[in-house]
């Protein structure tokens, strides 16, 4: 009997890094818990999570961007004292639970826990706002492991634009730019999720080093504001940068977009489909070498129809691999794409210092 679609996806997934590029985890255990570890059993199923130990094997995953968020109602040292804190958290999730964890800094560290049988754990930053304007806050986040700073969440940074804020600097100011600057120097990837379409284009122009969307999809296909448009898609190529597809219903479902809670009756679900269409639509505009996936689980309340919590990348593989993917283009997208990232930056800041 040949082997299923899923049993391929398993099999691929055995032997390629899975990279997921962002989890809220630690904010989600901050917010419900109190960062409080003994609070929460992360080696058992919790039904309160998307995210514990025994559903991040069974998803096969090889590699997450752990997200040190800062929501950014909080500003200035307040916003800096929170990002440490999250940081703290997740060296302590890792510590706790080394037999299955491993922080990991560079893509060689990945592919080493991955050969070890453990999950490397990076870190990413979740806001601008979160260095406070200092480039030695920047600096020092680095320090501690951060790999990625997004550069906006849902409200402006003074030195960039977000999606879902009206615009001030028109897409980076003079700091901003210094800001791209530093992270191509430290070889930290430029994040630009959440950031408004002319943030994007202002930072592909600085950008000396490819960039990712850590957890952003498609505009053409649901036409969300934290959506990347097909122009900036385009553009990938040239910066060798990826986008990594969000599960995050309201971003690849149009009839979730659009639904009005006002109007009663069942809201819409988004689906396992609905994603797998966003990944194709990068794939065609952008090219397969510039995708990923990002699914930001214990970020939202509800997530697709298929893809419930992180136990379900091997679905999703599964339903890629039916739909005649090869192989080889799979594992691009599981990983293979954004270590490639993740090594262009280091190799870029190497040849800077």
């Amino acid at each position: 009997m040949a082997d299923s679609p899923l049993d391929r996806a398993l099999r691929l997934l055995a032997s390629v890094p899975l990279v997921d590029g962002h989890n809220d985890l630690a904010w989600t255990l901050r917010d419900r818990f109190g960062s409080d570890l003994d609070a929460v059993d992360l080696t058992a199923e919790h039904p309160d999570l998307h995210t514990d130990l025994p559903r991040l094997r069974r998803g096969r995953m090889g590699a997450q961007f752990w997200s040190v968020y800062v929501p950014s109602s909080l500003t200035g040292h307040e916003a800096v004292t929170a990002v440490l804190e999250q940081i703290d958290l997740v060296h302590e999730i890792v510590g706790r639970h080394s037999e299955h964890l491993a922080l990991a800094r560079t893509a060689d560290s990945v592919e080493q826990a991955f050969d070890q049988g453990r999950i490397a754990s990076l870190l990413g930053a979740e806001g601008g706002h979160c260095i406070a304007g200092s480039l030695g806050v920047l600096r020092a986040l680095h320090r501690l492991g951060v790999r990625y700073l997004t550069l906006t969440h849902n409200d402006n940074t003074p030195w960039a634009d977000s999606a879902t804020d009206e615009p001030v600097v028109g897409g980076l100011s003079g700091f901003g730019v210094r800001v791209v600057a530093e992270l191509n120097r430290l070889g930290m990837l430029v994040d630009l999720s959440h950031v408004a379409a002319t943030t994007m284009h202002a930072a592909l122009d600085a950008a000396a080093a490819p960039v990712v969307f850590s957890h952003s999809s498609c505009r053409a296909i649901t036409d969300h504001v934290r959506n990347v448009p097909d122009d900036v898609l385009e553009r990938l190529p040239g910066n060798g940068g990826v986008i990594m597809i969000t599960f995050v219903p309201a971003f690849v479902s149009q009839a979730v977009a659009d639904w009005d809670p006002r109007a009663g009756g069942t809201p819409p679900r988004a689906t396992l489909l609905d994603v797998v269409a966003h990944i194709e639509h990068a794939r065609e505009v952008a090219g397969v070498d510039h995708v990923g996936i990002g699914g930001d689980y214990d970020g939202c309340v509800g997530m697709p129809d298929g893809l419930p919590d992180v136990s379900a990348y091997p679905r999703l593989f599964a339903a890629l691999l039916e739909r005649g993917w090869s192989a080889s283009d799979c594992a691009k997208v599981a990983g293979r794409n954004v270590l490639r990232v993740l090594r262009a930056a280091e190799d870029a800041a190497a040849a800077r210092s």
